[in-house]
């Protein structure tokens, strides 16, 4: 439902841009106000120069003067905010690849905006921030981490294959692979890079950051009609292993479950002043990890194997320090 007066009006010239002759019952209907508001707003059109005129008769309705369309540019504040800070994500997650791009986007914005939404930019910029979004790519790799993502965001534009040198956890060497990149995707902090791998002959997850060497392809592919991104990057994402963690914060670090509240899978207050929570960890290590980022303030109570780690873990610190 519109709420303000300014969106409406936009939609009204929408309206009879799009579609002239326009009964005032039928504007009304879908603008969600009354006869008597249309025709008000017909005269604020007027004083804003967008003139309304009206045809009688059964085929007859209201059209704006021939001549006059919507400007090219007209947003509300919040819009004019909206697509400002879209440029500074841009900037945050893509770095140099479109920092560019988004900045000249950015000027010209603002040069066509009337004074009052340009102030309102400035104080969203002032005011609203959103960094560390690339938190797990370190400083060191960073450079290394754009010229990979500008390198495949050509192979995903062009649909040119690939041959990269791929890390993983089972051969610090790496291993090559020619790679049909069909998209790329950013989450919790790392880009990855979907496609077809010749090697495996199947759909493949690569992470970004262990691309070791990569190099572009004359050779071009085609990327199947039947193929939705999105879709497999969810269940890609649902069908990686995870273990279940159950952990209990005692009532005197019951704040600190509070406070990572977003992390958890349940959060269970109990009735001594603890909290249960649980979470899904990929692996093991990684479950154990994520238990001693709370030192003491947090128990481990299941699985077991995630307790064990934790233990010879803390075990082999206190012998480090001694």
């Amino acid at each position: 439902m519109m709420t303000t007066t300014s969106t409406r009006l936009i939609t009204l010239i929408l309206m009879l841009q799009r579609q002239p002759g326009q009964k005032a019952a039928d504007l009304a209907r879908q603008l969600d106000v009354s006869v008597r508001t249309v025709h008000r707003y017909f005269g604020m059109l007027d004083e804003m120069g967008v003139p309304v005129y009206a045809e009688r008769g059964p085929y007859g309705g209201f059209s704006l003067v021939p001549g006059n369309k919507l400007p090219p540019l007209i947003f509300s504040p919040e819009e004019a905010v909206a697509l400002s800070l879209g440029t500074g994500l841009v900037c945050e997650m893509w770095g140099q690849v479109y920092a560019e791009a988004a900045r000249s986007a950015q000027v010209k914005l603002e040069n066509v905006l009337p004074t009052d939404q340009r102030q309102e930019i400035t104080w969203a910029q002032h005011s609203l921030l959103t960094t560390g979004i690339n938190r797990a790519d370190m400083t060191t790799i960073k450079p290394l981490l754009e010229t990979l993502l500008e390198t495949l965001r050509e192979a995903v534009h062009d649909s040119r294959q690939i041959e990269m040198t791929y890390q993983n956890s089972k051969n610090e060497t790496g291993e090559t692979r020619i790679f049909d990149v069909y998209g790329l995707f950013h989450r919790s902090g790392w880009w990855y890079a979907v496609g077809f791998c010749h090697l495996r002959e199947g759909l493949r997850t690569f992470r970004v950051d262990r691309i070791m060497n990569l190099a572009l392809l004359k050779n071009t592919f085609t990327r199947p009609p039947d193929f939705d991104f999105q879709t497999y990057i969810a269940q890609d994402w649902q069908d990686v292993p995870q273990v279940k963690v159950r952990m209990m914060f005692p009532a005197f670090t019951a704040h600190l479950a509070l406070y990572a509240r977003q992390f958890w899978s349940t959060y269970e207050p109990q009735q001594d002043g603890s909290v249960i929570v649980s979470f899904n960890a990929p692996d093991f290590n990684s479950a154990a990890s994520n238990a001693l980022t709370y030192g003491p303030g947090a128990l481990v109570l299941e699985p077991d194997e995630v307790r064990r780690i934790v233990r010879e873990w803390a075990e082999e610190v206190v012998r480090m320090y001694e």
